[in-house]
């Protein structure tokens, strides 16, 4: 059964490009930070289908690369949704503006669009909306979901100890709504990414950005008249006037069918690919989701894989500089330690740059923070210096859900410390307390060396909160605004190179191994998705606060912006 999956899972074959194709953009699964080659790649194997995903690398490979193809005449959007932070569509977003310096034209069409869809296709030659269709344009929210209910239905006490005014990430288990220096927090990033999208959204359909702040405030664009009317789109059509259109604009007879390419089946340049000096490299080490201890995988950053790509880069001759790409809330702190002592000791020998995705915040910006430089998208989350601990006290669960009980002996009074079936005493919330104290001292104090700040500002531009990229600017936590071509650049100019190749680290994990490693995992987190649907996320919430271990560097949990 296994080869009979390898043999149909490994059959991807790339899509040839003819004369007056049409290049089509739509996200049906989640982008990734990069793309996984593997044969096996997104197989679900309890359905037998294939949820093909397609990285951030390749989209914007692909979109570069069909912008200097004589036989793309262009590029169709259909979207209603972007299954990806505001930085991974801000890039995304980026690289349409510079497709339409070719003269080429980008053309959107879609029955519904999200504000992240919406935002995305304004930057089109030509905005279209299904007459019945909706344009979801009312500002942003952001909704946090609060445990502390359930957890007192279970029994369980979450015991607090932290570093940080604004550190939130343990507000969820701890009060049943937000405490003010987080509704600040919020409020401050919120309106700094909301800032960004009216902005960029009045550059490209030449609409006053106070207009549309009043449009989306008074809730004024209601339906596909209303948009029309507010200049927010250029035409209302049914899909195939649109596709007549597509088939006009690339001379195809109307009784023939557009030819088009599927952005995740567009034929890699191998070429390109292939291009610059072997003996003059720039490694990419893609750093990715949640910072562990050990290997880790390609969705979580464990300290050992990661630490040993950057160290590998370090000591090959061929590598002259290096660029570390962030996308990750944070973490374990003793993980993230591990992996700043390497971009340390990379960088006396040669330039380390880093590039920040959607986010890169707590232990996410730890492992940042040694670089020589750093870039950010405006729409990057990033900063939340600070540091917890959470210690789950189940007795009221045991005792009182289940009817367990514990007794023991030890041979020191803290031989038990961190004992989950019992409380804390005061002797032990206090070593904890000083512990999370000296950990949040070290991590603002090598943020202060590796930014030449003073660990006091640092400190005060600390305390756990979180800022966008364009906020991170203005109080030096990152140095430029860009994307991840800019910090190539960077690192290539400071390396003092014109030819070079960039190399992707570390590599990517043998599908086969995950196969025969994770399956047990994946039929669980299938029937457990398919028995709670939406309420999954509470659930992996819950389980996460249960099974949290060490000092912890990370985000909030689940802020969900919409």
């Amino acid at each position: 059964m296994v080869t009979a999956v390898i043999s149909t899972a490994g059959s991807d074959k790339k899509a040839k490009v003819s004369e007056n194709t049409v290049l089509h953009l739509s996200f049906n699964n989640a982008i990734t930070e990069r793309s996984d080659k593997g044969p096996l790649s997104d197989f679900n194997f309890m359905n037998f289908q294939s949820n093909k995903k397609i990285g951030l690398n390749d989209i914007l490979a692909n979109i570069r690369s069909a912008k200097n193809n004589d036989n793309i005449e262009g590029i169709y959007i259909d979207v209603s949704n972007i299954p990806a932070g505001f930085a991974s569509t801000e890039e995304i977003r980026n690289a349409l503006i510079d497709f339409k310096t070719s003269k080429k034209f980008i053309l959107a069409y879609s029955e519904v669009y999200t504000q992240s869809a919406y935002y995305l296709a304004s930057v089109a030659t030509k905005v279209y909306l299904n007459p019945e269709g909706i344009l979801d344009f009312r500002g942003l929210s952001s909704e946090i979901t609060f445990l502390k209910g359930a957890l007192d239905k279970l029994g369980i006490e979450a015991q607090v100890i932290k570093v940080g005014t604004y550190k939130s990430a343990v507000e969820p288990f701890i009060l049943d709504k937000m405490s003010e220096p987080n509704r600040k927090q919020v409020t401050s990033f919120l309106g700094s990414l909301y800032d960004h999208m009216l902005v960029g959204i009045s550059q490209s359909r030449n609409i006053p950005k106070d207009s549309l702040y009043s449009i989306a405030d008074k809730a004024q664009l209601r339906n596909a008249n209303d948009a029309l009317r507010l200049k927010m789109i250029d035409g209302i059509k049914y899909k195939d006037e649109v596709l007549a259109e597509l088939k006009s604009l690339t001379g195809i007879d109307s009784k023939k069918d557009i030819k088009s390419v599927n952005i995740s089946d567009y034929p890699q340049d191998k070429e390109n690919d292939n291009s610059g000096s072997s003996s003059n490299r720039i490694a990419l080490v893609y750093a990715n989701g949640e910072i562990t201890g050990g290997e880790g995988s390609d969705e979580t950053i464990g300290s050992e894989r990661i630490s040993r790509a950057i160290r590998k880069a370090r000591t090959d001759d061929k590598v002259k500089a290096i660029v570390l790409r962030v996308n990750s809330p944070g973490g374990s702190a003793l993980a993230s330690d591990v992996i700043w002592r390497e971009v340390v000791l990379t960088k006396k020998v040669k330039p380390i740059i880093v590039s920040m995705g959607d986010v890169a915040a707590s232990g996410g910006y730890y492992i940042a923070c040694a670089a020589d430089s750093i870039y950010a998208q405006p729409n990057t989350i990033t900063g939340s210096i600070g540091v917890f601990g959470i210690i789950p006290n189940m007795k009221g669960f045991f005792n009182n859900k289940l009817g367990i009980t514990f007794d023991g002996v030890k041979t020191g009074q803290y031989a038990d410390l961190g004992s989950i079936s019992r409380p804390l005493t005061n002797a032990e919330r206090l070593i904890i307390q000083n512990e999370v104290n000296r950990i949040y001292s070290s991590f603002t104090q090598k943020v202060a060396l590796g930014r030449k700040k003073s660990q006091t500002y640092i400190d005060s531009i600390g305390q756990g909160r979180v800022w966008t990229g364009a906020e991170a600017i203005k109080i030096g936590l990152v140095d430029k605004l860009g994307n991840i071509d800019d910090a190539i650049r960077s690192a290539a100019k400071k390396a003092k190179l014109d030819n070079y190749k960039v190399v992707e680290y570390p590599s990517q994990i043998d599908p086969l191994q995950s196969l025969f490693n994770d399956t047990g995992d994946k039929v669980r987190i299938y029937f457990a998705k398919r028995e709670l649907g939406e309420n999954y996320t509470y659930y992996q919430q819950v389980k996460a606060a249960i099974n949290l271990t060490g000092i912890q560097a990370r985000m909030p949990y689940n802020i969900n912006i919409k």
